[in-house]
């Protein structure tokens, strides 16, 4: 049975393994690929459209960095409530597919373990899977992390 409380109010039993939401879309700007990879990541093919034409990509792509960092506001955004404690870490990040100018990316987060904390109480952690995936269905980002989840009537 899926829960009725939107995903940003959900403490840790609120969630089901097996469960899968959208969390939005975002469609990339070439000025924005290009001013977040000049700053963090400028390799030719993600800052010079003519020397990324001559790579195995033939053209401009964004970098897998930027990506992520958009993954992660759409989580903010839609996911991340009262309830999130934090993350314990990635066990699995792959950039299947290159991300181009005018791509729409929408992020699908599945949740695919759950357990309580041994230690706190208070605390359940959640493994979900996060995919960015473009308009035509590749998965461009592919995160797979471990949430802590605040419990029902518990202190944080």
């Amino acid at each position: 049975m899926t829960s009725t409380i939107p995903v940003k109010d959900r403490c840790y039993e609120d969630f089901s393994i097996g469960e899968s939401f959208i969390l939005g879309s975002v469609e990339m700007v070439e000025e924005e690929m290009l001013a977040f990879a000049t700053q963090f990541d400028p390799q030719r093919f993600h800052v010079d459209a003519e020397a990324a034409a001559q790579t195995m990509y033939g053209g401009l792509i964004a970098s897998g960095w930027h990506t992520g960092s958009l993954m992660m506001r759409l989580t903010a955004e839609g996911f991340l409530g009262e309830h999130s404690l934090g993350a314990a870490g990635l066990s699995e990040l792959s950039w299947p597919a290159p991300v181009r100018v005018g791509d729409v990316l929408t992020l699908q987060v599945e949740i695919l373990a759950m357990r309580e904390s041994a230690s706190k109480s208070h605390i359940g952690f959640v493994e979900l899977a996060f995919e960015m995936i473009n308009q035509d269905e590749e998965v461009a980002l592919r995160t797979v992390g471990t949430m802590l989840i605040a419990k029902k009537d518990s202190s944080h």
